[in-house]
C-alpha cells in the first residue's frame, strides 16, 4: 500500500448546476482514509453523505479539489480509466441490494469477474465467497427475489468482494433489513474489517456506525 492513505480529499468541493441554482453537496472537505479503517459517516438526509461516497467510489468526480486513491490522483482520470478503478479496487453494497433480477446468486457474484477469469475459475471464486458470507450452497442457484432481504445483502456483499478490493463502500447496508438480520450483516462486515479490508459506511442508524471505529459526521457539505 506504499505507505499511502486509501483515500485521500484535497479541498473537494463538488457543486450540481441546476436550472433553480447551484448546490453545494460538498463544500471544501478535506480528510484521509488510512488502509485497514471502518468508518461511518453519518448527518442529516442530504447533508452530502452520498456524495461523498460516490467521490470515493470513482462514481462522480469534484468540481474543485482532488482526490488521490492510494496515492494516484484520480481527479483528472477519464471515464474507462475510473470504470478500470472501480472494477479493480473498489467493492460497493447498497440499501437496495442492486442484485440482477434474472441472474442466480453464483452468477450475480460472478458477474464482475466473468470477463477477468476463465469460466470455471470464475464460478469457483464467486462459490467460494458467497460461502465465505453464510450462504449455503442450495442457494446458490436461486434467483434473487427467491431469497430472504438478509440472503440478498449477503449475495450483495459476496459480490462487492469478489475482486478482494482494497476498499469496501457501504451506503446504508442494513437499511432495508430488521434488526436481527442487519446485526448479522455488521458482523460479516466487521469480520472483513479485521481480515484487514478498509470499509466506509453510511449510515443513520447509531447503533449501526457503533461498529465502526471512526465516526466522520457531514453537515451541510462540511465535516462537522
Amino acid at each position: 500500500m506504499n505507505g499511502e492513505p486509501i483515500i485521500r480529499f484535497e479541498d473537494v468541493s463538488k457543486i450540481y448546476r441546476l436550472p433553480a441554482g447551484d448546490v453545494t453537496a460538498l463544500d471544501h472537505v478535506s480528510l484521509t482514509v488510512e488502509p485497514g479503517e471502518f468508518i461511518a459517516v453519518m448527518g442529516p438526509s442530504g447533508s452530502g453523505k452520498s456524495t461523498l461516497l460516490n467521490m470515493m467510489g470513482c462514481l462522480d468526480v469534484p468540481t474543485t479539489g482532488r482526490i488521490y486513491l492510494s496515492g494516484q490522483d484520480i481527479s483528472g482520470l477519464n471515464d474507462d480509466d475510473l470504470t478500470r478503478l472501480r472494477r479493480d479496487r473498489i467493492g460497493f453494497v447498497f440499501q437496495q441490494f442492486n442484485l440482477i433480477p434474472l441472474l442466480s446468486a453464483v452468477e450475480n457474484v460472478e458477474f464482475p469477474i466473468v470477463l477477468t477469469f476463465n469460466r470455471s475459475e470464475s464460478r469457483r471464486r464467486a462459490e467460494e465467497v458467497l460461502r465465505a458470507v453464510g450462504i449455503e450452497e442450495s442457494h446458490f442457484s436461486h434467483k434473487p427475489g427467491e431469497l430472504s432481504g438478509g440472503q440478498q445483502q449477503r449475495v450483495a456483499i459476496a459480490r462487492a468482494l469478489v475482486n478482494d478490493p482494497a476498499l469496501l463502500l457501504c451506503d446504508e447496508p442494513t437499511g432495508n433489513l430488521d434488526t436481527k438480520t442487519g446485526t448479522a450483516i455488521m458482523d460479516l462486515l466487521a469480520e472483513e474489517n479485521r481480515e484487514g479490508k478498509t470499509i466506509v459506511m453510511v449510515t443513520h442508524d447509531p447503533r449501526v456506525a457503533g461498529y465502526a471505529r471512526r465516526t466522520i459526521r457531514i453537515v451541510d457539505g462540511r465535516i462537522a
